[in-house]
């Protein structure tokens, strides 16, 4: 091993940090997805409202529990609340990237973060 390094020049190190340093920057858009632009919020299976994740907005949606509040931030969105009794759905948090999906299923209310590119799982495959 030690024999394999002293054959390195520092223009080999820097060829070697620059393609680390490229890896790193093409990480999000390569592996993840590419990066969300819509929240697509549904009730009982059907497109209730779709959002553009620029603008800051409030969404009311009914179900046969009550009411669902969704909150879609800059970049992100999430479930505020929901009459649901174990509040899985709320629980999910903030969602950032595309395929993420949060399911409040016994209001029947769901909200799915897309890309611009179609992001597969296992269940959609």
């Amino acid at each position: 091993m030690k024999d394999t390094l002293a054959l390195l020049r520092p223009g080999d190190w820097l060829i070697l940090l620059g393609g680390l340093i490229g890896v790193a920057l093409s990480f999000p858009a390569f592996w993840q997805g590419g990066l969300a632009d819509r929240a697509i919020i549904r009730q009982d299976g059907q497109i209730f409202a779709e959002s553009d994740l620029r603008q800051r907005r409030q969404f009311e949606v009914p179900g046969p529990l009550g009411t669902t509040r969704i909150a879609i931030e800059p970049g992100r969105a999430r479930i505020v609340s929901d009459p649901s009794p174990r509040q899985y759905c709320v629980r999910q948090g903030w969602l950032m990237r595309p395929g993420e999906i949060a399911i409040c299923a016994p209001n029947r209310v769901s909200l799915q973060i897309t890309g611009r590119t179609k992001v597969y799982d296992s269940i959609s495959y």
